[in-house]
């Protein structure tokens, strides 16, 4: 019999603890390759807490549990997981190690799957827990696996090639150049076990996860240009076999662990944030030696080349006609009644759709009206699902995946009502506007190469700042190429807030967001969110290489939310250039009554 309530799945948990002499489990949002979006198989803390945000934890004890997340899902949490079974910890005041001093007595034992965790996560807590007499237990299988009756099984898409036409270099150099680095840093191997990383080097991709186009994998590349591909034998195609060719060997994913053990006296680098803690201790056991070095692949994934800059360009003109099309449906369908925030989403995947190319959704559409537009990563569903009421904001988050590209882009706007819902109040106009403001210093900016994004993200917030408001999440995060929506090392953020990223230095050819947003609890949300290149400057007797940005993204901005008061000449000179841009990328895209919505939306200020 399936356990339907969270209730009933935490009381199993329990004593499958108790069987194992455990006395708590730690349970993250992640799976073996420690990705941030995770297939169905490991969607564990969604089963057992309800919880349906990106980023969080959970730990569970035989007489409490908590659940643990960051601004973005304060609210989130609180309306997804029972509060009766589950303590609410912010992760900016409490970390696990911390819960669990103040929670444990000495003697304990407390769970972790070593398959899930970070080996630097792993040694801090057992460190800190030792000094209390609690241990920290690397579990023989996820204990949540074996009370999970209907866990859905990994997916078993094949992977396919990703032409050289839209990766714009073979995999081949690309190993070389894996191979060069190697031997300049005199390693053996490298393991990549991030799947974007797999994905990118080897010009492959899949569908094991929903949004992000990647085959459940594992790589190790060798010093000679040589690879191990570890994949299930169900996956592998003639035309995979074939693109992969003789430099790379296709081995059974099961078989990975023995091929760690079997590294006897090489030296291999694993990068410390995606090698999870089971890596290094079967690379250990086997008597290799490990060096704990970043992944090879990220940065130039990171650093698009040109092939795939101009496929960002095309996936981008695309999206925002499809974009267009929506935002013409939401000037005055919404207004007549009965629509929702479920079929906002239908309509927008159908204009998507209709390109023709379309491979899947980014992410999750954030669909949001009024209240719920003030849960910054909100999800619609069947339960939470709202009307898009007269006289209200409404956000939407979203993002497509073309073979050119993925796109990422936030409008919000105001839904005209009657009579004084007819116009957004001055609230909302004020607010609106100190966001666009903020958007507007990002995308102006110019900056001395050596920048990182955390010294650029105040120039987003300071116009909130000044009307005593903040966000709380980050201002920018790196894109993909027909991969990960979130693609790191590059972000934009708070250099106090601790997350990776703030401090990597921006090159050119990397790709971010640019986000800023405002939230006001229970009323609603704003967010501008556009794509952005880095590219070098060309500047009259410039001092050094200076870096800006490119606009990626052209889609109309709502122009009747806008206090004209709070704007500076440059600003309106930015918006009516953007617009003019935008008007001339669209405009041979559209026709009809939404040409015509483009033609006044794009009108200057």
């Amino acid at each position: 019999m399936l356990m339907q309530t969270h209730e009933a799945r935490l009381s199993a948990l329990r004593e499958e603890l108790k069987r194992r002499e455990l006395d708590g489990f730690i349970v993250p949002i992640s799976d073996e390759h420690m990705s941030e979006y995770v297939g169905s198989y490991a969607q564990r803390i969604g089963w057992l807490t309800g919880f349906g945000g990106s980023a969080g934890s959970a730990i569970v004890l035989q007489h409490t549990a908590a659940m643990f997340v960051d601004g973005r899902y304060t609210i989130q949490v609180r309306d997804q997981v029972d509060g009766n079974l589950y303590e609410y910890q912010s992760t900016l005041e409490t970390d696990h190690a911390k819960w669990l001093i103040a929670s444990c007595e000495k003697g304990m034992r407390i769970g972790y799957d070593a398959w899930l965790h970070s080996r630097g996560w792993a040694q801090d807590l057992a460190a800190a827990l030792a000094k209390k007499g609690v241990e920290l237990v690397a579990t023989d299988g996820n204990p949540i696996d074996a009370v999970w009756d209907d866990q859905p099984a990994p997916s078993p898409a094949p992977a396919v090639v990703h032409t050289e036409e839209f990766a714009g270099k073979s995999s081949a150099e690309k190993r070389a150049e894996i191979a060069d680095w190697l031997k300049a840093e005199e390693l053996d191997s490298a393991v990549i076990s991030a799947l974007d990383s797999v994905a990118w080097l080897l010009n492959i991709r899949g569908a094991d996860v929903d949004r992000t186009p990647v085959a459940l994998s594992y790589l190790i590349a060798h010093a000679d240009g040589t690879a191990e591909l570890f994949i299930a034998p169900e996956k592998v195609t003639p035309e995979l076999e074939q693109h992969l060719g003789n430099a790379v060997t296709i081995r059974d994913r099961a078989e990975f662990t023995g091929g760690l053990k079997g590294m006897a006296g090489k030296t291999v680098a694993v990068d410390p944030d995606f090698g999870v803690a089971a890596i290094y201790q079967a690379l250990d056991e086997g008597g290799a030696t490990t060096v704990a070095m970043r992944d090879p692949a990220i940065m130039p994934k990171a650093i698009k080349n040109p092939v795939e800059q101009q496929g960002h360009r095309d996936a981008q003109a695309r999206d925002g006609a499809a974009l267009a099309k929506f935002l013409h449906w939401l000037s005055h369908e919404p207004s007549k009644g009965g629509q929702t925030e479920l079929s906002a989403v239908a309509k927008l995947r159908e204009f998507r759709d209709e390109t023709g190319v379309l491979k899947d959704q980014s992410f999750d559409t954030i669909s949001a009206s009024g209240p719920n537009g003030a849960l910054c990563h909100y999800r619609v569903d069947e339960e939470s699902n709202r009307d898009i009421e007269p006289g209200s904001v409404f956000l939407c988050d979203s993002g497509g995946q073309y073979l050119d590209g993925t796109t990422d882009i936030t409008r919000t706007v105001w839904i005209a009502g009657e009579g004084d819902k007819a116009e957004p109040n001055d609230e909302v106009r004020d607010r609106y506007t100190r966001v666009l403001k903020g958007h507007i210093q990002i995308a102006r900016a110019i900056f001395p190469q050596g920048t990182s994004g955390g010294q650029l993200d105040a120039f987003a917030r300071q116009y909130l700042w000044e009307a005593g408001v903040d966000y709380a999440h980050g201002t920018g995060h790196g894109v993909g190429s027909f991969l990960a929506v979130h693609e790191g090392p590059q972000r934009i953020g708070k250099l106090s807030g601790g997350q990776a990223g703030t401090n990597q230095e921006l090159f050119a050819g990397m790709i971010l967001s640019n986000e800023p947003g405002y939230y006001k609890a229970g009323e609603f949300g704003i967010r501008i969110e556009n794509l952005v290149l880095v590219e070098e400057q060309d500047i009259d007797a410039m001092e050094g290489v200076y870096l800006g940005f490119e606009n990626l993204t052209w889609v109309p901005m709502a122009r009747n939310m806008l206090d004209m008061s709070l704007l500076t000449a440059e600003e309106k000179q930015w918006w009516n250039d953007y617009h003019a841009t935008t008007r001339e990328i669209l405009a041979p895209q559209l026709d009809g009554d939404v040409l015509a919505w483009l033609e006044d939306a794009c009108q200057p200020i």
